[in-house]
C-alpha cells in the first residue's frame, strides 16, 4: 500500500489552476491561502463581537469600531479609509453612521471636518471583544506554537505585497 502524495507532490493547494500555471505559482497559493483566511476572520469578528454582546455588526463595522476606539482620540473619516486602506469612503461613513446610532461612536468636529469617537459603550464593547479574542483565539493560537516573530514577519510580508496589490491595481485601472 503506498502512502498518500505530499502536498508538493501535488503542487500548490490554490482556486484556480490556470492562475497558477504562470511564472508565480506561489503568488496563486498565497491569493488563495488570504482568501481563505479574510473570509475566517470576517466570520470570527462577527461572531466574536456577538459573544461580547453586540450583535448585527458587520466585520467592517467590527473593524471601524476598533479604528475609532484605538488611541482614544477621534478620527475623520478619510484618516479611517486611509489605514483600513478602503477606497469607497461610502461604505466606512455608512459603518460610521450605524456605529452612531447604537451609541458605540459619536459624532463631533474639529474646524469644518466631522470626526467620530469611541463612546463609553463603545470603549466597553471594545474590551469584551478583546476579552473573548484572548480566551478563543489568542490561547488557540499560543497552543499552535507558532513564534510570534514569526507571525509579525509574515505580517510584514502581507502589508508589503498590499502595496504591490495596490499598484498592479493602479496599473489594471488605465488599461
Amino acid at each position: 500500500m503506498s502512502s498518500p502524495p505530499s502536498s508538493t507532490e501535488l503542487g500548490p493547494i490554490v482556486s484556480s489552476g490556470h492562475l497558477a500555471a504562470g511564472a508565480m505559482p506561489a503568488l496563486s497559493e498565497f491569493e488563495f491561502a488570504m482568501s481563505m483566511t479574510v473570509h475566517a476572520f470576517h466570520r470570527w469578528m462577527v461572531r466574536a463581537m456577538a459573544a461580547a454582546g453586540t450583535p448585527d455588526l458587520s466585520p467592517l463595522d467590527v473593524l471601524v469600531l476598533h479604528n475609532v476606539n484605538h488611541r482614544g482620540k477621534a478620527k475623520r473619516l478619510a484618516d479611517i479609509c486611509l489605514v483600513l486602506n478602503i477606497e469607497d469612503t461610502h461604505l466606512v461613513n455608512y459603518a460610521l453612521k450605524k456605529l452612531e446610532r447604537l451609541k458605540l461612536l459619536k459624532a463631533g468636529r474639529k474646524g469644518k471636518e466631522k470626526t467620530v469617537e469611541v463612546t463609553p459603550a463603545g470603549e466597553e464593547a471594545c474590551r469584551a471583544y478583546a476579552r473573548i479574542r484572548e480566551q478563543l483565539l489568542v490561547k488557540s493560537v499560543l497552543s499552535t506554537g507558532l513564534d510570534p516573530k514569526r507571525l509579525s514577519e509574515i505580517a510584514t510580508a502581507m502589508r508589503s505585497l498590499s502595496g504591490q496589490y495596490d499598484q498592479a491595481a493602479r496599473a489594471a485601472a488605465s488599461l
